[in-house]
């Protein structure tokens, strides 16, 4: 029962275009794929993509090169377009954002072969994943995942299981399948795109783009407040709400993902947009690479911190002596264990006075307890570096306190 009436809800998802707006097809001369009936598809900065997919289909992607690029954008469209209807946009975003591109159609629209659904468009993406990785070298910690619309799905689907990933932008996203058709609040086990439970599992800052029309203005400090979430908007003096007539994706599917981001971005609110027309406002493209640059200028230390945040390893602190790798006293090797270690430890402070009842001369350094010298690891009776440390050990112990000192040891 669930799954049919998943499929049945993919249906009113997918609206591809009939007929698709243009054609692949390979060259002779030498064998790559080109595409036909668009503006500039024979574009040497442009590379065509045929991939198959785990599921079976074959989709198409369409790579865009900027030389002058750092970052890569992985983008997921809408569900009533292709990359015909596409390809002038991403020209417009490869060169104002100086990054490189890749967008690609799900199973079922444009050329590519199969039916759209929920689980094919998940197939889909990772297989451009896949492609970028391949054949461009492109690693998660350079890649920005865009979603719009529909897109968001395939996209949050993605990036919640990419914890390094740089960032991800969602554009007229959507909180659920069902939540857009229907206006519920709930999720049903038929319910597809449940992008309010994976917008949680995402590492990275996300943005959020979404329309939002002004219907009409009161007091800020008005008492009345149909919606709360509402008030959590940058505005002073205006109330706003979804206009009736651009009512495809509300403006809470927006802000409900972007109140349940780990990491949320400034979002932008754009008042009196519609839901397929936002990339004509210049807030958009200004908002847009002003997140890039900060997204570029993210440094390595913070990279650094997401990776060690990833693997579960504890944070490097000042304070922790076992995070310091330098030893605080200048003495040499012979003198002090700690340079041998390469660790700060606390040595005693004697060993100046040579009295046979000083208990500071005869104890043993502490950090051969605490610490793993870089050497007495494999105990080899030919081992260079063990007899070197051996030696250091038998200078630097006096009396009664060697056999105390390789009970410790041993």
């Amino acid at each position: 029962m669930g799954c049919t009436m998943s499929n049945l809800t993919a249906k009113f998802a997918f609206f591809p275009p009939s007929p698709a707006t243009y054609e692949v097809k390979k060259r002779d001369s030498d064998g790559k794929f080109v595409a036909m009936q668009i503006a500039h598809g024979d574009d040497p900065e442009l590379d065509v993509h045929v991939i198959e997919t785990k599921r079976g289909n074959n989709i198409v992607a369409f790579y865009l090169r900027n030389p002058y690029a750092r970052l890569t954008v992985l983008y997921s469209h809408g569900n009533a377009a292709d990359l015909g209807q596409l390809y002038d946009l991403f020209l417009q975003l490869k060169i104002n954002l100086r990054v490189n591109l890749m967008g690609y159609d799900y199973s079922g629209y444009g050329a590519s072969t199969g039916k759209p659904s929920e689980a094919n468009t998940y197939a889909d993406i990772q297989a451009v994943y896949q492609c970028l990785q391949t054949e461009y070298g492109v690693s998660q910690e350079d890649l920005i995942l865009y979603g719009q619309s529909v897109g968001s799905g395939p996209t949050l689907h993605l990036a919640a299981k990419l914890p390094r990933l740089r960032g991800v932008v969602l554009h007229s996203a959507i909180l659920s399948g069902l939540r857009v058709l229907c206006h519920v609040k709930f999720s049903c086990c038929f319910d597809v795109y449940r992008n309010i439970k994976k917008i949680q599992k995402v590492k990275c800052p996300v943005l959020v783009i979404h329309y939002l029309s002004v219907i009409w203005c009161l007091p800020a400090k008005s008492t009345f407040e149909p919606n709360s979430a509402l008030r959590r908007l940058n505005v002073s003096v205006l109330w706003a709400m979804q206009g009736t007539e651009d009512d495809v994706v509300n403006w809470l599917h927006g802000n409900g993902l972007w109140k349940r981001a780990r990491e949320p971005y400034e979002p932008l609110w754009i008042k009196g947009g519609g839901h397929c027309n936002l990339e004509l406002y210049p807030d958009y493209m200004r908002h847009l690479c002003k997140f890039i640059h900060e997204m570029e200028s993210m440094n390595t230390e913070i990279l650094l911190k997401k990776i060690r945040q990833t693997l579960n390893l504890p944070p490097k602190s000042s304070s922790d002596p076992k995070a310091v790798t330098s030893c605080n006293r200048s003495c040499s090797w012979l003198d002090c264990i700690s340079c041998s270690c390469k660790m700060k430890c606390q040595c005693p402070d004697c060993f100046s006075c040579s009295s046979l009842t000083c208990w500071g001369c005869f104890q043993l350094p502490k950090c051969l307890g605490s610490c793993s010298t870089s050497c007495l690891k494999c105990l080899k009776p030919g081992c260079v570096g063990c007899v070197l440390v051996a030696t250091a050990v038998a200078l630097q112990i006096r009396g009664g306190a060697i056999r105390r000192g390789f009970v410790q040891i041993w």
